[in-house]
Formats: structure tokens, sequence, C-alpha cells
């Protein structure tokens, strides 16, 4: 499985619009300062056609450390990012294995 980087955005946008790397890096810098800004401030953020951000908390729970199974380990409530897909981006990604869709 590849993985693609920021790098590689930047430059295959940048390929497709006829914009600069740096003005394409400025924008995708820009909207990933924004998302994690508006997530810290406990806000939702949807683009739509692509999915949903939005930030959960988690109850505390109790660990275990497998070296020390008797030892009790505490794990407090936080905050995470959890990512829910939109429509378009759960139907795109289906067909790359039709043989994992679901019936939603």
């Amino acid at each position: 499985m590849a993985t693609i980087t920021k790098r590689d955005l930047v430059i295959r946008i940048s390929n497709k619009t006829g914009l600069t790397q740096q003005e394409v890096f400025n924008v995708v810098q820009t909207l990933i300062d924004e998302v994690t800004t508006s997530l810290a401030s406990n806000e939702d953020v949807v683009l739509r056609n692509f999915g949903a951000f939005q930030v959960a908390k988690t109850k505390p729970k109790i660990g275990r450390n497998p070296n020390k199974p008797d030892a009790v380990v505490p794990i407090p409530a936080r905050a995470v990012v959890k990512f829910k897909p939109g429509k378009e981006l759960k139907e795109k990604v289906a067909k790359v294995l039709p043989e994992l869709e679901t019936n939603d």
C-alpha cells in the first residue's frame, strides 16, 4: 500500500491547477492549521462529500501493564479526534475491495 505525503499532495495539486508548489503548500498548510484550531476549540469540521471531524471524549478506564499483569494503570478521560467519512468518500473507497462492501 502506498503512502501519500503532504508534499505529494502539494505536487499533484500544483500540477493539476497550474499554481506554484509554494502557493499550494500555503493553502494546504492553512487548511490543516484551521482544522486543527477548530477542533482544539471543540468545533466540528465538516467537508461535504469528504467527511466530518469531531472531538469525542473517552471515558476513564483501568489499563494493565502486560509485563506486570497485577499492576493497575489508571487511564484518564481524554479528548480524541474522530473522523466520519462522507457518502461520496465511502462509495469510492468501497470500490477498492468490493468483497468488503457492506449494505449500510
